[in-house]
């Protein structure tokens, strides 16, 4: 559990294994992780949760291997939202903010976030407090340093550029995906630029997110952090302290 006097943060539960859960307190952070690697009966228990428009939408997809993340990566959310909710997954309808974030049509208070990367889905949930979280594949970023000049800030750079070889794959990775849950628990898309604040990119921070600008009081409102998945993985979760 997270050492915050506001949050407690649970284990990250593996959905492919455990029962969705019933009840989600206030205060608690609750994480779930799912494996993107297909088998039939699976592919089929979360396709038969999908809506009709969802069903669609799979459909429309010509590769298998997109097709079969949002299979699963959808039918996993639909499930684990209809066990906190006790409703039946296939009747929750979604809307979106301008830019893109979704929520739950008429349950608002159940915030939730998804991210998924090659072969990993992560998921999050919360009771009236905006979140987000990002997974990323760690691979070898020839250009990581190059992309950083692009997108990160002043501060993050000058970090990154004191380090090589795996070790700065692996921090840029970290910096990214702690910078990408940021932005997807804001909620303002692109409109946020990456530059505009701090994150650390020292492993394991109980805060990663160290300045924001123009407003330095919003790095107040946040707590962006690490959360562990398999290794091979980058995985980052930012939630609000309080409401």
């Amino acid at each position: 559990m997270s050492p915050d006097a506001q949050l407690q943060i649970c284990q990250v539960r593996d959905a492919a294994l455990e029962e969705p859960a019933r009840e989600i307190r206030e205060g608690e952070v609750h994480l779930w992780r799912r494996s993107l690697e297909p088998s039939s009966p699976t592919m089929e228990a979360c396709f038969a949760l999908l809506s009709s428009e969802e069903r669609e939408k799979a459909q429309r997809y010509r590769i298998e291997r997109p097709r079969s993340d949002y299979i699963l990566t959808r039918g996993t959310l639909r499930s684990l939202l209809a066990g906190y909710l006790q409703r039946q997954p296939q009747g929750l309808t979604f809307d979106y903010t301008t830019y893109g974030k979704p929520f739950l049509t008429n349950h608002r208070e159940l915030q939730f976030n998804v991210s998924h990367t090659d072969g990993l889905a992560l998921l999050a949930f919360v009771r009236d407090r905006e979140i987000g979280v990002d997974v990323e594949k760690i691979r070898v970023q020839t250009e990581a340093l190059k992309l950083a000049e692009r997108f990160f800030s002043e501060r993050e750079r000058d970090d990154l550029r004191s380090l090589q070889g795996n070790e700065l794959h692996a921090a840029f990775f970290r910096c990214w995906t702690r910078k990408e849950a940021y932005i997807k628990a804001k909620g303002d898309g692109l409109s946020l630029p990456l530059h505009q604040f701090d994150v650390s990119i020292v492993p394991c921070q109980t805060q990663a997110l160290l300045e924001t600008r123009p407003d330095g009081a919003e790095v107040n409102r946040w707590i962006v952090r690490d959360v562990p998945v398999p290794s091979g993985y980058a995985a980052a979760l930012a939630v609000e302290r309080a409401v």
